[in-house]
């Protein structure tokens, strides 16, 4: 980490936290380069912003994190994670450049 500058990645969905939900691994990440002060920086096209609002880990939908939302075994790894937004510095959109906390206001605009 101490050879970075930053640290960018995709996300699969925008949640109305603006926290994101990505492949697994995304939210360690995250921490760690928050830990060792670098900039987490979010790329994300408007289409993937959900109107959900998970908390932690366990709140992110299963349609989310299975592949079978019913998954059977409980013992089956996620695919993907939830990054909360205090880890995000700023989220790259094709609306604009936004911080995590105006994700809200773009999906008012963008669902009313």
């Amino acid at each position: 980490m101490e050879r970075i500058d930053l640290v960018m990645f995709g996300a699969e969905g925008v949640v109305e936290s603006g926290g994101i939900i990505n492949k697994i691994g995304t939210y360690q990440m995250a921490v760690v380069a928050k830990a060792a002060n670098k900039p987490v920086y979010a790329v994300a096209e408007s289409f993937k912003f959900l109107r959900q609002y998970p908390l932690n880990q366990f709140e992110a939908p299963n349609k989310h994190k299975y592949t079978n939302p019913q998954p059977s075994d409980f013992s089956r790894h996620p695919l993907v994670d939830y990054t909360p937004p205090s880890y995000i510095s700023l989220l790259f959109t094709d609306l604009a450049v936004l911080t995590p906390s105006a994700v809200s206001d773009e999906l008012i605009k963008l669902y009313c």
